[in-house]
C-alpha cells in the first residue's frame, strides 16, 4: 500500500500483474549500434509513434531507450499464429487510441528469435511491458479487451511520474499546477508521524470540497495507517485461534492488508461474513467495504473479492 501525499499520489495504483523484473537478460541485445527512437507526426503530437516493428538491431533504441520515456508493450508473436495476429491487431488499436502514452512494439519471433530468446518466451503470443529499461509485467495468450485494458491501465498507473514522458509532451501551457498547500501541510504532518493532524488536514479539505476525490482517498488511507499503528503484532495468530471473535478477525484483516496481503485480508472478512448474522455480519461487511475503498475499483483483487462477497451474502 502506498502512503498518501500530494494529489498525484493520493490513491494507490492498481495491482500490476506478476512481475518478471530481473528474470530477463537483455544485455545481449544492447551491443548493436542503433539510431535513437524516431519521432512520428501521426501520433497526435506526442512525438512517439504508437506502433513500431522491432528487430535485434533496433531493440535497444525502440524498446530500452524508448521505455525511459513511456512504457513499451513488447508483443512477441508470429504471423503463423492466428491468436498472435488477433492480439497484435487488438494491441495496435489500443496503442493508437492511447495516443503515445505507451508504445506497441511488435516482434516477429520467426525473423527475430534473439529477442524472443532474451525474454525466455515459452509460447506465443507473449506480451511483456518494459519500463525504465526493465521488464515490468507479462502475460501469455489472448485476452478479452476489458481485461487487456485493465492490464494496460495498471502498467500506466504503476509507472506514472517515474518516466520522462514522450518528447514534446509538455509546454508552458501544460506545466503542472503548483502543489496545493493544504495537501502539502497534510503530508508534512504525516512525515512527522502526527496522524491526528494529518487526518484533520485532509478532513478540512473534504469538508470544504465534498467532491474532492483525492482528499477523500488520502483521508481513508491516513485513517487506515493510523488505525494499524497500534494493532497487536500477533493479531493474525489470535484471530486464527478463535474464528468466532469478530473483533479479532477485523484487526487481523487490517494487519494483513498493511503487510500487502490484500487477498488474505478480504478472504478473512468474507469467511467471517459467511459464519455470522445480524450485527456481527454488518461489522465485518462494513470493514470489508472500507478496505475496498483503499484500492482502485477495477483492481483485480477487489473485483474478485466483490464476487466472493456477493456469493457469501446471497
Amino acid at each position: 500500500m502506498t502512503r498518501p501525499g500530494s494529489r498525484s499520489s493520493a490513491r494507490p495504483p492498481a495491482a500490476v500483474p506478476a512481475s518478471i523484473a530481473g528474470a530477463v537478460d537483455l544485455s545481449g541485445l544492447k551491443d548493436r549500434p542503433a539510431p535513437p527512437p524516431a519521432a512520428d507526426n501521426t501520433d497526435g503530437g506526442s512525438g512517439l509513434a504508437p506502433i513500431v516493428d522491432v528487430t535485434a538491431a533496433t531493440f535497444e533504441a525502440e524498446v530500452l531507450q524508448r521505455s525511459m520515456q513511456v512504457p513499451v508493450v513488447v508483443d512477441l508473436g508470429s504471423s503463423r499464429s492466428p491468436q498472435s495476429v488477433a492480439l497484435t491487431r487488438q494491441l495496435g488499436q489500443l496503442a493508437v487510441e492511447a495516443n503515445g502514452t505507451w508504445v506497441h512494439a511488435r516482434v516477429d519471433v520467426d525473423s527475430t528469435p534473439q529477442v524472443a530468446q532474451a525474454f525466455g518466451v515459452q509460447a506465443i503470443p507473449t506480451v511483456v511491458a518494459v519500463a525504465g529499461g526493465q521488464p515490468l509485467a507479462d502475460f501469455q495468450g489472448s485476452q478479452p479487451e476489458e481485461q487487456l485494458r485493465r492490464w494496460l491501465d495498471a502498467i500506466l498507473q504503476a509507472t506514472e511520474g517515474k518516466l520522462s514522458g514522450p518528447p514534446g509532451a509538455t509546454s508552458e501551457e501544460d506545466e503542472p499546477e503548483p502543489e496545493d498547500p493544504r495537501f502539502v501541510a497534510a503530508e508534512e504532518a504525516l512525515d512527522e508521524g502526527d496522524f491526528d493532524k494529518a487526518i484533520a488536514a485532509y478532513q478540512a479539505i473534504v469538508d470544504a470540497e465534498p467532491s474532492n476525490t483525492d482528499a477523500k482517498a488520502a483521508l481513508r488511507q491516513v485513517k487506515f495507517l493510523a488505525r494499524v499503528q497500534n494493532l497487536d503484532a500477533d493479531a493474525v495468530t489470535k484471530a486464527d485461534a478463535d474464528p468466532s471473535d469478530v473483533a479479532a478477525q477485523i484487526e487481523a484483516a487490517d494487519v494483513e492488508l498493511s503487510e500487502q496481503n490484500a487477498e488474505a485480508a478480504f478472504d478473512r472478512l468474507i469467511a467471517g461474513i459467511k459464519r455470522t448474522a445480524g450485527d456481527e455480519r454488518t461489522q465485518l461487511r462494513t470493514r470489508l467495504l472500507e478496505l475496498f475503498e483503499l484500492f482502485d475499483s477495477g483492481d483485480a483483487v477487489v473485483v474478485s473479492a466483490r464476487r466472493k462477497l456477493a456469493a457469501a451474502l446471497y
